[in-house]
């Protein structure tokens, strides 16, 4: 409930080790090679009661939530087409759209010139950009925040007032029997409802009906491809929810983190500016993925920001086998929860060496071609491993492929106040606002 506990399992992590005993049953760590034992598709860990908290719609399961293996499974195979992006027709151009109303949003409102300075929060207005993206590949029709520069159907704030019961449900799961409660059920979010949550819950059971039944309607977006590999209403309605949710809060966080580090270390600005200057001479506008992907400074500093910030901090346990484990000589009784430490992983010194603290993009280009893929595959971590990676990679990395440069090439940006950059909370997910920025035209 501090909103520290990323740096605190952090800490812990330092003094004592790799993997550390953080409650009655319950241990964390950073350690990517028991990561990977845990998470691996032969592995005997399970899911552990953490998951019923992210039940976002109370009915029903999502991929997320579903702790049996068999259907969890199953959800992810008939998923895994859309998320790729080979069943969602100009899902790039979706995402090209929504970054020029961002630019849009800017140039209109928050351009500031000599002695008239028009700071923004960025950090509310990528929340903008990630939710109408996102609405955009999963229906083909964006939510519309950016055009009219609002939380429409105040979601962003309902869900930054509601994280902390999620957070703590979680971390203790035995206390979802209030979720469970008849009387608590009467107060919970509703379809019915007007605002918040629950207006974007009947928005997704909406836009699901539309799509089945005789006359229901096809299309090639995220919805369409999950309607064509088998998902019914239901499922469609709760696994686009989860996209709403989990798709705009992290990819928002890995943006609005890794444009703190830019903005503050002077040397990473000024070398990334010059690439993306030379590139505009050539590239296409907005920048293509490809041609994002052959910028090397930027990749760099997109993997840095990835490792610095990771944009998911919970605990996501997993339980031993009944059997037991037996870990680097230390002995795991059955049943033991084991959770990820994700700023301990980012901060682990054995990984990243002894300046694993400093945001430094050049590691990235350093280094022997087996060193380096030995980074990449703990920083692939961040979107989790095996059974349980994340399916929204590809589409994130997209975003972070063009965001940047894009946003960089038509303004120079500056942080408005150097002693306070912003406000950020961790709850499992991050809430950061008050990240106020100054923006002017680059010429």
């Amino acid at each position: 409930m501090s909103g520290k506990a990323h740096l605190r399992l952090q800490k812990a992590a330092e003094k004592y080790g790799s993997l550390v005993r953080v409650g009655p049953n319950e241990l964390s760590t950073c350690d990517p090679d028991l990561l990977r034992r845990m998470d691996g598709a032969r592995s005997t860990y399970k899911r552990s009661t953490w998951y019923l908290a992210m039940r976002f719609d109370p009915n029903r399961d999502n991929v997320l939530s579903q702790m049996d293996d068999d259907l969890h499974n199953s959800l992810r195979s008939k998923m895994m087409h859309g998320y790729s992006g080979r069943d969602v027709d100009a899902l790039e151009h979706k995402v090209d759209r929504n970054i020029l109303a961002f630019i849009d949003l800017i140039r209109r409102r928050y351009l500031s010139t000599p002695g008239n300075t028009k700071p923004f929060d960025f950090g509310r207005k990528v929340q903008f950009f990630t939710l109408d993206t996102i609405s955009d590949i999963s229906y083909s029709e964006a939510f519309g925040c950016l055009p009219t520069d609002s939380d429409r159907f105040q979601y962003v704030a309902t869900i930054e007032d509601n994280l902390p019961a999620v957070m703590l449900i979680s971390t203790m799961p035995k206390m979802n029997w209030i979720m469970e409660s008849s009387l608590v059920k009467r107060f919970l979010p509703s379809e019915h409802d007007q605002f918040g949550f629950g207006r974007v819950l009947g928005i997704c059971k909406d836009k699901a009906a539309e799509r089945f039944g005789p006359d229901g309607k096809q299309q090639h977006d995220m919805l369409g491809s999950f309607v064509r590999h088998g998902l019914t209403e239901e499922e469609a309605q709760s696994e686009t929810l989860l996209q709403i949710l989990a798709g705009s809060e992290t990819t928002a966080t890995a943006i609005r983190a890794t444009m703190l580090y830019i903005v503050t270390h002077p040397h990473v600005y000024s070398r990334l500016l010059a690439e993306i200057l030379e590139a505009s001479k050539t590239v296409s506008c907005p920048i293509t993925n490809a041609e994002a992907k052959g910028l090397p400074y930027l990749q760099a500093v997109i993997k840095e920001g990835l490792r610095i910030w990771p944009p998911v901090a919970s605990l996501m346990t997993k339980i031993a086998p009944p059997e037991g484990d037996n870990w680097k000589g230390i002995r795991i009784p059955g049943g033991t929860c084991i959770g990820y430490n994700a700023f301990g992983l980012s901060r682990n010194k054995d990984v990243w060496g002894h300046d694993a603290d400093v945001f430094r993009p050049e590691r990235w280009l350093e280094g022997t071609v087996e060193e380096l893929r030995a980074m990449e595959s703990v920083l692939d971590m961040v979107f989790g491993h095996g059974r349980f990676k994340c399916l929204g990679q590809n589409i994130a990395y997209i975003e972070l492929n063009k965001i940047f440069f894009e946003l960089l090439r038509h303004f120079q940006l500056h942080v408005l106040d150097p002693t306070r950059v912003w406000d950020n909370t961790c709850r499992g997910v991050f809430v950061q606002h008050n990240f106020w920025l100054i923006a002017s035209k680059r010429e």
